[in-house]
C-alpha cells in the first residue's frame, strides 16, 4: 500500500521525498523515466523523512533482519535496521560475495538474473523485511522473498522508496505485504513507463 493511503494522508514528508526524487527522460533508453534517488540522498530533510517514515512504521514489530537489496536497498536498509534495533543483509548479485551463498535465479523482461546472501546470515525463524529503493513488477522483491524463506525465514513486509503505477493495487508479492512511499513523478512529460 502506498504511505498516502496508510494514514499519511497529506502528510507533507511525503511531499517532500517525491519533490526530492529527479525524474531523467529516456534513461537508461528511450520511453525510461527514471527515478533518480541520488537527489533524495542530497537532501538531508527528505532523506531523512523517508527513513522516520519507515522506522515508525517497522519500529515494533519484532523485526530481527533488515534485508537490503543490491544496490539501493543497501542505502536505506541500514539506517533503518540501526534504528529498528536489527541486523542488516545484503542481497547480492552474483559473485559479489565471497563465503558460502545461497542463490534465487529470477527472469527479467529480456534475460535472467540471480540474488545471492551469505549462508547463515539468516536463521530459521527470523522475522525480515526486505528493503529497496524502487518496485516495478516486483520481480526482484518476489526473489527476494524465495531467497530468505528457503533460509527458513519469514518475510514479515516489502518496503520500497518508490513504486511504480503497475503495483498499485496489488500490495502482496508471493503473499508478502508491499508498503511504498511515493508514486513516481513524471514531471509533465509524455513519456512510458
Amino acid at each position: 500500500m502506498f504511505a498516502e493511503e496508510n494514514g499519511l494522508h497529506g502528510d507533507p514528508r511525503i511531499k517532500a521525498i517525491s519533490d526530492a526524487i529527479r525524474v531523467v527522460p529516456h534513461f537508461p533508453k528511450p520511453g525510461i523515466m527514471f527515478q533518480d534517488i541520488t537527489t533524495l540522498l542530497l537532501d538531508l530533510k527528505a532523506f531523512r523523512y523517508a527513513v522516520d517514515i519507515f522506522v515508525d512504521r517497522y519500529r515494533d514489530k519484532q523485526i530481527s533482519v533488515v534485508a537490503g537489496v543490491e544496490a539501493r536497498g543497501f542505502i536505506f536498509g541500514p539506517p533503518i535496521a540501526l534504528a529498528i534495533g536489527a541486523k542488516f543483509v545484503p542481497l547480492r548479485k552474483p559473485r559479489k560475495l565471497p563465503g558460502e551463498v545461497i542463490s534465487e535465479a529470477y527472469v527479467l523482461e529480456y534475460g535472467t538474473d540471480c540474488l545471492e546472501m551469505h549462508v547463515g546470515a539468516v536463521q530459521p525463524g527470523e522475522s525480515v523485511l526486505i528493503v529497496d529503493d524502487l518496485v516495478a513488477t516486483g520481480g526482484t522483491l518476489s526473489a527476494a522473498i524465495r531467497l530468505l524463506e528457503r533460509a527458513g525465514a519469514e518475510v514479515v513486509e516489502c518496503a520500497c522508496v518508490i513504486g511504480l503505477p503497475l503495483v498499485k493495487g496489488n500490495w502482496r508479492l508471493n503473499g508478502v505485504p508491499l508498503y511504498v512511499l511515493v508514486e513516481p513523478r513524471l514531471d509533465d512529460l509524455e513519456c512510458t513507463l
